[in-house]
């Protein structure tokens, strides 16, 4: 199965990578947060390192994701997204968290 999935990623890895704030990536198989980003990786390299960690590939810190108004932060990069997503009628969203008070 292949799924074209729409992700809309903070403005700050826009400009660091030089794209648009929604991109879409191919993905072959099961559609979940690891087989999207690393789609994202591989076709826009500026952003590794920057959404989860080089080695161990989990998420960074102060990075969440969202689809379907659910928050994907906790859930396992290894668990399908949202039919919605793989739809193509929802993004999944990439947002950088504030901290602070």
């Amino acid at each position: 199965m292949t799924a074209t999935i729409r992700v809309e990623l903070p403005a700050s890895l826009c400009l660091l990578a030089g794209i648009p704030r929604e991109v879409e990536v191919a993905i072959s198989g099961m559609a979940t947060q690891r087989t999207v980003l690393d789609g994202l990786e591989a076709r826009y390299p500026a952003l590794r390192g920057t959404i989860r960690d080089h080695t161990s590939k989990l998420r960074r810190p102060f990075i969440r994701f969202f689809a379907c108004t659910q928050d994907l932060s906790h859930v396992s990069p290894d668990d399908p997204l949202p039919p919605e997503v793989v739809a193509g009628a929802e993004t999944l969203l990439i947002i950088g968290a504030i901290a602070g008070g």
